[in-house]
């Protein structure tokens, strides 16, 4: 599958517009599990995992990306749905913590927080000054929550050992966990 997947999406690229609507139901599946996975139970109203990926469709259509593999294409899906999730929630109003700032609940499953309840625009905030820090274990942060890909993918993706990946994993989210434990503050 990750063959004909890498094979329509270089279609795709080479000038067959058919590929992108035949690669689509085959990635959809994917793309969804993903975007459950950043929800847990109570969805946001203006932005339910289903839209959430047809959007993270529509922006990947327009994207003029030399698509490498399934890998890479899952990669830059994972930054298109962070970027959806952090619109969303400042579109909603969500420019300051607290107040009637909207909690978007994060699935525990990949164990990125022990709490739930992650502000998207504080997680974002976060992984921008990590980046500063350290660009690679952001990426692997936004590689692996946002689009769900394992540790094996991710340096695949990175071009690292996957004990690197392990490595840098383990210090984002304790890096993450201090700084949104301050609310912003080290």
């Amino acid at each position: 599958m990750a063959d004909e997947i890498t094979s329509l999406l270089r279609d795709w690229q080479g000038g067959d517009a058919d590929a992108l609507h035949r690669v689509f139901p085959t990635v959809y599946a994917q793309l969804r599990r993903q975007a459950s996975a950043l929800y847990s139970g109570n969805p946001s109203p203006t932005l339910q995992p289903t839209a959430l990926v047809h959007e993270a469709y529509l922006r990947l259509g327009n994207q003029q990306t030399p698509w490498q593999d399934r890998r890479h294409f899952f990669a830059v899906a994972a930054v298109i749905m962070r970027r959806i999730l952090v619109d969303a929630a400042r579109e909603r109003g969500a420019l300051k913590r607290g107040g009637n700032t909207e909690h978007l609940e994060i699935a525990d499953t990949l164990a990125l927080l022990d709490q739930k309840g992650v502000d998207v625009l504080i997680l974002d905030e976060a992984l921008q000054l990590l980046a500063e820090v350290d660009p690679r274990q952001a990426r692997i942060v936004e590689l692996r929550f946002f689009g769900g890909l394992s540790a094996e993918e991710i340096a695949e993706v990175l071009e690292v050992s996957a004990k690197s990946v392990h490595r840098g994993w383990a210090l984002a989210r304790a890096w993450l966990r201090q700084y949104m434990a301050g609310s912003g503050k080290q």
